[in-house]
């Protein structure tokens, strides 16, 4: 299954598939939420629900897509945890990571459940001001890719009537 990050959604709506010019792209991700090949977690939601605009609408009416954070994720806290701490990273990024932070708990219950973490972010070993989610996700052995790469795996036609 893929699990997608908050930035993926965002882009979507600001540019690419925006709801008045590629509506197939969200009906797209309805249909694959209820196939089983698409999701988020309830904290994503969160975020989205901040906004005034369509995205916000969209994510209060497909609550479904968004699962909430069960117990068994809480196992891997401790391991994603360790390894930042490991790392060169700021304490604010730290604080910021580590603080119920939806990239964090997107990690955490992605290696729980064996997902691909969708997200346009990018691997920067070295980065210390903010901890990535690729980096975080290597560390934990979970796989990431991007919205495109996601259509493509699982055949999505984002079609004309």
């Amino acid at each position: 299954m893929y699990l997608l990050d908050a930035n993926v959604l965002i882009e979507a709506k600001n540019r690419y598939y925006a709801f008045d010019i590629a509506p197939g792209f969200w009906s797209w991700l309805d249909q694959a939420n209820q196939s089983g090949w698409a999701c988020s977690i309830e904290e994503v939601q969160r975020e989205l629900l901040e906004g005034d605009d369509e995205l916000s609408e969209w994510a209060r009416s497909n609550s479904d897509f968004f699962h909430p954070i069960d117990q068994a994720t809480t196992n891997h806290f401790g391991t994603l945890t360790a390894w930042a701490n490991s790392r060169n990273y700021t304490p604010a990024a730290l604080a910021e990571f580590t603080g119920n932070n939806a990239d964090y708990l997107l990690v955490t219950y992605a290696r729980e459940h064996q997902h691909t973490v969708v997200t346009h972010e990018q691997a920067r070993p070295d980065a210390r001001r903010r901890v990535l989610i690729p980096d975080a996700c290597r560390a934990m052995q979970v796989t990431t890719t991007d919205t495109f790469r996601m259509l493509r795996m699982t055949g999505a036609r984002l079609t004309l009537n």
